[in-house]
């Protein structure tokens, strides 16, 4: 079981940067991969981008391509989300979630997940 608590959303002006943060809790997070997803109101939800157990290999929507960096740092058991240069079109709940096989950018294949952070662009 795992659990996942993510912050660091908020408010920001168009081209502004945000970082958000997931926790997680359990011994065993440095064994799953981890994904950032996302959805925007009266939208489904949307994969952003996917960190490998390890951290040495990394995946994103092309939309966030050059514009988001997901990383990880497991001795703290927290990925990251680094967004910059956002958009108005970003304005979204991010989610956080879990995936015990291989990194993935299906959200069909993640395993647990968090309760999401709200992050709006302001144009």
């Amino acid at each position: 079981q795992v659990q996942l608590v993510e912050s660091g959303g908020g408010l920001v002006q168009a081209g502004g940067s945000l970082r958000l943060s997931c926790a997680a809790s359990g011994r065993t997070f440095s064994s799953y991969a981890m994904g950032w997803f996302r959805q925007a109101s009266g939208k489904g939800r949307e994969f952003v981008a996917a960190i490998s157990r390890g951290g040495g290999s990394t995946y994103y929507a092309d939309y966030g391509k050059g514009r988001f960096t997901i990383s990880r740092d497991n001795a703290k058991n927290t990925v990251y989300l680094q967004m910059n240069s956002l958009k108005p079109e970003d304005t979204a709940v991010y989610y956080c979630a879990a995936d015990a096989g291989y990194t993935s950018s299906a959200s069909r294949n993640y395993d647990y997940w968090g309760q999401g952070t709200q992050v709006t662009v302001s144009s």
